[in-house]
C-alpha cells in the first residue's frame, strides 16, 4: 500500500471532525500510512441565506468534492451520509460506512423545555422540510423558521433567544462535544430521521484496490446493512432535500425493520409504512416499503412538490 492517502472534506467544524476521525483510524489501522486533508468548498458552504430546498438540495454539499475524487486530487472523501444524493456519479462508490452515531434529531430549547412543553406559537428553527413537516404534524401551532449556517451559528440563535428552539442532528452535537446543549433527543416515533442520519459516508473510486483495502476495516456491517436499506428506499422515491422524506432501519443481525415516511410540507398529511425482512434482503425491503408508500399516495405528493419546484 502506498503510504499517503489524501482525504477530501468540507471545511466546517463537523466535517473536519469527521475527516480527522477517518484520518486517525486509517493511520492507526495501517502502519506507515499517513493521511492529509484537502479542504474543498462546496456550493452549499457558499449559500447560507437561502433554504436548501430552493437552491438544489443534497448535492450542494458533495459535488465539488466528488469532482476532486474523479480527477484524482483526492483518494477518498468523507461526508455525512444524510448529505449524499440518492445516486452517485459513475465511477464512484460508497467505500465504507463506519459505525453509526445516534441517529435521532435533537431539540435544543431556550428554557430547557421539552417538545411537548414548548409554548403555543413557539419559533422553531430548522432548514429541513422533513423536520418541519413532522413538527407541524404534531404541533400545527409552531412557527417554523429557516435555520442555516454551522452548528455554532445555529446554537447561538437559541442561546441568545432569537428562537425558542432549534432542531439539529444529535450525532453532530455529540461528535463535537456539544451534547450538553441537547434538551431532548426526539424519539424516532415522533421524528423519523433523515436517510443515513448519524452515519458517515466514505466515498471512493470504483476499482481502486489500494483504497478498498485501506477502508475495509472501517466498514461496520450492521450500519452498512441499515443505511443501504434506507438509501434503497430513498432511491426508489428519487428523494432529495427538496421533499419531506425520512427513513430509519434497525437490525438485530438476523432481521431488519425499516420505517419510511413521505409528508406534505405543511404536515397536514403524513404517510408511513413499516416492514421487516431477513437482514440479507435489506435493500429489497427498502424498495418494497417505498413502493408501498407510492401506492398509498406518496407518488402524487412527490410529483406535485417536484413540479412546484421546477
Amino acid at each position: 500500500m502506498e503510504n499517503k492517502i489524501v482525504i477530501g472534506t468540507r471545511g466546517s467544524q463537523l466535517a473536519l471532525w469527521q475527516a480527522n476521525w477517518v484520518k486517525a483510524e486509517l493511520e492507526r489501522l495501517h502502519e506507515g500510512v499517513s493521511c492529509e486533508l484537502l479542504i474543498i468548498k462546496t456550493k452549499g458552504d457558499k449559500i447560507l441565506d437561502v433554504p436548501l430546498a430552493k437552491v438544489g438540495g443534497k448535492g450542494l454539499f458533495v459535488k465539488e468534492i466528488e469532482e476532486a475524487l474523479l480527477d484524482g486530487r483526492i483518494d477518498l472523501a468523507v461526508h455525512s451520509m444524510k448529505d449524499m444524493p440518492a445516486h452517485l456519479p459513475e465511477g464512484l462508490k460508497i467505500g465504507a460506512i463506519p459505525e453509526r452515531e445516534d441517529p435521532r434529531d435533537a431539540l435544543i430549547s431556550k428554557n430547557g423545555l421539552t417538545f411537548d412543553a414548548l409554548p403555543k406559537g413557539a419559533r422553531v428553527g430548522t432548514s429541513s422540510l422533513r423536520r418541519s413537516a413532522q413538527l407541524l404534524a404534531k404541533r400545527p401551532d409552531l412557527q417554523i423558521e429557516t435555520l442555516r449556517g454551522n452548528i455554532d451559528t445555529r446554537l447561538k440563535k437559541v442561546l441568545e433567544g432569537n428562537m425558542d428552539a432549534i432542531i439539529l442532528a444529535a450525532a453532530g452535537l455529540k461528535r463535537l462535544g456539544l451534547g450538553e446543549h441537547i434538551t431532548e433527543c426526539l424519539d424516532t416515533e415522533l421524528m423519523l430521521p433523515a436517510v443515513g442520519q448519524g452515519a458517515l459516508c466514505i466515498e471512493s473510486r470504483e476499482n481502486d484496490d489500494r483504497i478498498d483495502a485501506a477502508l475495509s476495516p472501517l466498514n461496520h456491517l450492521p450500519t452498512r446493512t441499515t443505511v443501504l436499506a434506507e438509501r434503497a428506499f430513498l432511491n426508489t422515491l428519487e428523494g432529495s432535500c427538496q421533499i419531506p422524506v425520512g427513513a430509519f432501519a434497525e437490525t438485530d443481525g438476523e432481521t431488519i425493520t425499516i420505517r419510511g415516511l413521505v409528508a406534505e410540507i405543511d404536515g397536514t398529511r403524513i404517510l408511513m409504512e413499516k416492514d421487516t425482512a431477513d437482514s440479507a434482503k435489506g435493500e429489497a425491503l427498502g424498495i418494497t416499503v417505498a413502493e408501498r408508500l407510492k401506492e398509498a399516495g406518496a407518488a402524487e405528493i412527490l410529483s406535485r412538490l417536484l413540479e412546484n419546484q421546477a
